[in-house]
């Protein structure tokens, strides 16, 4: 009932299935494999998110997509600080290596991220995606990317963030979460009233470089999209 007209339904289309269950439970016990996997928790300071933020769950993740499948993960940037963001990109990146970061601001200043992987590496065909937007059968795709500005491929792509090869020296010695030691959980009760966002994202996209292995595009649109990411900064 809830934000129907935002998810178009999703609750009564019968193609979805809905199953009550623990994530970690649910992941662990399922035969199932997924194109996606999107986790969206609560901040990880409140008692038993933070197990959804460790290297087990994310590698459990790992093993349950099909080829060319994708997992996200939802990363705060607003009271926080910049060794609890450090701690959850840090473990993502023990299990998605080639991990990338596609960032979300209001007037400039860093809000909060998705951290994106999957098992081979990604390839993104700027073309094509921007042709699957075009299509009729996705109008409603770009509906909802309109609602937040997204008005073409290129503006939803120009939130790159970085990638994990390119941040290893920003992540030295962050903390990894694991499912012994839960430590982000006391990391991210400590940082509950900091408001670091904006130096966290600028601190961050000071590595970032350009990916040219991850987009596909001719030249001219490979320079474009480079101008609209740096934009980003």
């Amino acid at each position: 009932v809830y934000f129907a007209k935002e998810n178009y339904g999703v609750v009564d289309d019968p193609r979805g299935e809905i199953i009550y269950d623990d994530a970690r439970h649910y992941i662990l016990t399922t035969q199932e494999k997924f194109d996606v996997i999107t986790s969206d928790p609560i901040h990880p300071w409140v008692k038993g998110s933070a197990a959804l933020y460790t290297r087990e769950y994310f590698k459990l993740c790992k093993q349950r997509l099909n080829p060319g499948g994708l997992v996200t993960q939802w990363v705060p940037l607003y009271e926080s600080r910049d060794d609890v963001v450090k701690s959850e990109i840090a473990t993502f990146f023990t299990a998605f290596p080639e991990g990338t970061i596609w960032s979300n601001d209001i007037d400039g200043e860093g809000y909060d991220v998705v951290l994106l992987g999957c098992v081979e590496p990604l390839r993104i065909d700027v073309q094509a995606l921007q042709m699957r937007l075009d299509r009729e059968d996705h109008q409603r795709v770009v509906e909802s990317l309109l609602e937040v500005d997204f008005h073409s491929a290129m503006d939803l792509l120009a939130t790159y963030a970085g990638r994990g090869p390119d941040l290893k020296s920003w992540l030295e010695g962050a903390q990894i979460n694991t499912d012994r030691n839960l430590r982000l959980q006391y990391l991210a009760g400590m940082g509950l009233n900091a408001f670091q966002g904006k130096q966290i994202y600028k601190d961050m996209v000071a590595f970032r470089k350009f990916p040219e292995t991850l987009f596909i595009a001719p030249p001219i649109v490979k320079l474009k999209l480079r101008d609209a990411i740096g934009a980003s900064q």
